[in-house]
C-alpha cells in the first residue's frame, strides 16, 4: 500500500477509541439474508448510521447488471443523509465478513474520499470484544461530501479481455460458481474465459478478519506488477477481492462493475466453464 494512503482496515479496539473522530456506517445486507435495516435498530456501533446497499449503493437491477454504480447524484444524498463529510474519516461494517462493508468502502473511494476504512471483523467482532451497543434509529447530522466519480479504476465488459491479454482477471465467487458447476442467481453459468479464481474467503483467517499483508500478497502472487482487473456475480464482492489486494500492497486493482450478471446479457460473450489448472492467482 502507498505510504501516503490510509489504512483500509481498522480493528475494533482502534474503532472504539476513536468513534467520536470518525463517521460510522452500518452496512449490513447479504443476498438473500434478512433486512440489515432491522438488524442495525436491534442492535449497532454507537452512532453508526444504516445504509441500504441496494437502494444507496447500487442502481436499479437492469442491462448494466443486479447491481450497477449508483447514479452519482443519488449517492451523494444517501452518503450526506448518513452525516459523510469531506474532511471527516469514514468507517464502514457489516456482518458478513467486510464483503458488503466492501462495496461501500469503494464506492467511498471511487467518489473521491480517500480516508475510509472497513472494520475488521465486522459487527461480529464488536460485539465479542463487549463494546457498546447502541439501538433504535440513527438520525446523522447531514455530511457535505462531494461525489467526484473516477477515483477508482474500472473496466468495461468490452475491456476485460485486453486485461485477460495483457495481466490479470480475477473472479472473486466461490469456486463452483467460478467453474459453472451451479449457477444460483444469473441465467448463465461459468466465467470469463482467463479469469482466475480467488474467491472471497481466501481473503480471511478462521475468524473472519483479513489475513495479514504477507499472507495476501501469496494469495495474489500472480497479481503482483501486473494490470489487474476483478469481477464477482453482480460487483459487490469483487470489491473485496479490491480491498484484499490494498491490504497485500498492490492498490489499483480495477473493478469490472457490472460484473458476471452483465456479461452474460450479450450472448456473443464467450464464456468458459471448468477449474482451471493454475485458475488462482
Amino acid at each position: 500500500m502507498e505510504p501516503s494512503s490510509p489504512s483500509p482496515l481498522i480493528d475494533v479496539s482502534r474503532l472504539a477509541e476513536r468513534l467520536g473522530e470518525v463517521t460510522v456506517l452500518d452496512v449490513r445486507w447479504r443476498l438473500g439474508g434478512p433486512p440489515g435495516e432491522q438488524e442495525h435498530a436491534a442492535g449497532h456501533v454507537p452512532g453508526a448510521a444504516y445504509v441500504d446497499l441496494d437502494t444507496a449503493l447500487a442502481d436499479p437491477p437492469g442491462g448494466r447488471g443486479r447491481h450497477p454504480l449508483p447514479d452519482p447524484a443519488r449517492l451523494q444524498e444517501a452518503l450526506r443523509a448518513a452525516g459523510v463529510r469531506e474532511d471527516r474519516p469514514v468507517v464502514v461494517y457489516d456482518d458478513w465478513q467486510g464483503r458488503a462493508a466492501a462495496r461501500c468502502w469503494w464506492l467511498l473511494r471511487w467518489a473521491g474520499h480517500r480516508d475510509t476504512s472497513v472494520l475488521d471483523g465486522g459487527w461480529g467482532a464488536w460485539v465479542a470484544a463487549g463494546l457498546e451497543v447502541a439501538t433504535g434509529p440513527v438520525v446523522a447530522e447531514p455530511g457535505d461530501v462531494v461525489v467526484r466519480p473516477g477515483a477508482m479504476p474500472t473496466v468495461t465488459a468490452d475491456e476485460l479481455p485486453g486485461v485477460v491479454a495483457a495481466g490479470v482477471v480475477l473472479d472473486a465467487r466461490d469456486p463452483g460458481r467460478y467453474a459453472g458447476e451451479t449457477e444460483p442467481v444469473d441465467p448463465v453459468a461459468g466465467h470469463v474465459p482467463g479469469a482466475r479464481n480467488v474467491p472471497t474467503g481466501a481473503n480471511l483467517a478462521e475468524d473472519g478478519r483479513f489475513l495479514a499483508p504477507d499472507a495476501l500478497a501469496e494469495v495474489y502472487a500472480a497479481a503482483r506488477e501486473r494490470p489487474t482487473a476483478v469481477y464477482c456475480g453482480s460487483g459487490i464482492t469483487a470489491a473485496h477481492d479490491v480491498l484484499a489486494l490494498e491490504v497485500a500492497g498492490m492498490p489499483g486493482a480495477a473493478l469490472y462493475p457490472g460484473s458476471w450478471s452483465e456479461w452474460v446479457t450479450d450472448p456473443t460473450r464467450a464464456v468458459a466453464t471448468g477449474r482451471e489448472p493454475g485458475g488462482s492467482a
